[in-house]
C-alpha cells in the first residue's frame, strides 16, 4: 500500500520511513512542495494515503492537500509542530482527514492512518459499483457490464475506464491521460496509442462509437465523461 510522506526533517523522515516500511506499507518520501507535486500529478491513482508536514521550505502542506483533493478521493493527514485551533480547522475546512502534533508517538500515528484508511474502505465498500448510463462498473471484481452483458477488458482499456470515472464531468487533456496510463503493466502509450484505446472504448461501451454519448471529445481539450 503505497503512502506519500512529505517532510523536510530528515530526521524525522527517515524514521518515519522506516517504521512505515516495518507496518507494511510502501512509503513514498519527499522533503519539499515540489518533489510531492510530481509525484502526485504523476502516481496519485496509486496511493492510497497522503502524509503531509504543514511547514515545509518551499510552500505548505495545504497546498499539496488542495491539490490532491481537488480530484482524487485520497485521505490526507497533517504533521504539525503548532497545535493551533486556526491551523487545525484550515487544514479540516480544505478536506484534510486528521492531523497529529509533534512530537508524536510513533504508533499514535500508525493508529491514525489506519483509522482513516478503515473509514475510506467502508465508504468505498458503499461504492463497490459505479453506474454510468448503461455502464455498470463493479470495482471490487474489475468487471464491467453493459446493460447485463459483461464487457471484456484489457488492463489498459479498464485503467482508461477508471481514470475517466474518477474524473466525472472533468475534461482530461490527452496529456494528462498519458501521464496516468503510461506504465500500465509496463508498457509504453505513446499519443496515437490513446488513440486507439480510446477508439476501443467508445466500440465496447458505445451504442453508437460514431457518435460517443459516454466518452465525448471536447474539441481541442480533450475528452470527458458525464453520468
Amino acid at each position: 500500500m503505497k503512502l506519500l510522506l512529505v517532510e523536510d526533517d530528515l530526521t524525522i523522515a527517515s524514521g518515519l520511513e522506516y517504521s512505515l516500511m516495518q507496518d507494511g506499507f510502501e512509503p513514498i518520501l519527499c522533503t519539499d512542495v515540489a518533489s510531492a507535486k510530481k509525484v502526485i500529478e504523476s502516481q496519485i491513482e496509486t496511493i492510497s494515503v497522503c502524509v503531509f508536514d504543514l511547514t515545509l521550505p518551499d510552500g505548505s502542506g495545504y497546498e499539496l492537500c488542495s491539490l490532491v483533493k481537488e480530484n482524487h478521493d485520497v485521505p490526507v493527514l497533517f504533521l504539525t509542530a503548532v497545535d493551533d485551533e486556526g491551523n487545525v480547522v484550515k487544514g479540516l475546512d480544505m478536506g484534510a482527514d486528521d492531523y497529529i502534533t509533534k512530537p508524536f508517538r510513533l504508533r499514535e500515528l500508525l493508529s491514525r492512518i489506519r483509522s482513516v484508511l478503515r473509514r475510506y474502505e467502508k465508504k468505498t465498500e458503499k461504492q463497490a459499483v459505479v453506474e454510468l448510463q448503461s455502464i455498470r462498473i463493479h470495482v471490487r471484481e474489475a468487471k464491467v457490464y453493459k446493460r447485463d452483458e459483461e464487457i471484456l477488458m484489457t488492463a489498459l482499456e479498464y485503467r482508461l475506464l477508471m481514470i475517466f470515472a474518477n474524473h466525472l464531468g472533468q475534461t482530461l487533456s490527452r496529456t494528462q491521460l498519458l501521464e496516468q496510463i503510461w506504465d500500465v503493466a509496463g508498457d509504453f502509450v505513446n499519443d496515437n496509442t490513446l488513440t486507439v484505446y480510446i477508439k476501443r472504448l467508445r466500440e465496447k461501451l458505445e451504442d453508437n462509437p460514431q457518435k460517443p454519448t459516454l466518452i465525448q471529445t471536447v474539441r481541442g481539450l480533450g475528452y470527458k465523461v458525464d453520468n
